[in-house]
């Protein structure tokens, strides 16, 4: 009878650690929205409508800035982002923006613009309401939450 109850006490503490541990990184990261996965690692959640900058550097520059809204749709840790406005190189409805998120942020981020889908690194902000992509020497590209 003691070992069961034992056993048991062993069990709670193990489950309330791990929870204690995904506050922690919730915490740690100051995302105001997460989505917890099922192997208890905590995302950024990015589902919602977005303002999407695109600002033209470097050889670029004379590009200068492209604005459009972008409808990011969620699955786990999987997402992408579809464009709510068209213009004449970049269609309404067409993907910008797929990728991947771990505890960290971006996993796998990849944009997809006129010269077709490149892998790209991007920065999420400490409370979620925004992150910053940057293309070499093209563009940077910032995107918020609406």
């Amino acid at each position: 009878m003691l070992k069961k109850i034992g056993f048991r006490l062993l069990c709670l503490a193990v489950m309330v650690s791990f929870l204690f541990i995904a506050q922690a990184q919730t915490e740690e990261q100051g995302w105001e929205k997460t989505i917890t996965l099922p192997s208890g690692e905590v995302v950024c959640d990015l589902n919602g409508e977005w303002d999407f900058l695109l600002i033209g550097r470097g050889e670029y520059k004379n590009f200068g800035q492209v604005s459009n809204v972008l409808r990011i749709t969620q699955q786990g840790e999987s997402f992408n982002g579809i464009r709510m406005i068209g213009n004449q190189f970049m269609p309404k409805d067409s993907i910008a923006l797929e990728g991947e998120l771990d505890k960290n942020g971006f996993k796998k981020l990849i944009y997809t613009g006129t010269g077709g889908p490149v892998s790209v690194k991007g920065k999420i902000s400490k409370d979620g309401k925004s992150f910053e992509i940057r293309l070499p020497n093209i563009f940077d590209i910032k995107v918020t939450k609406k």
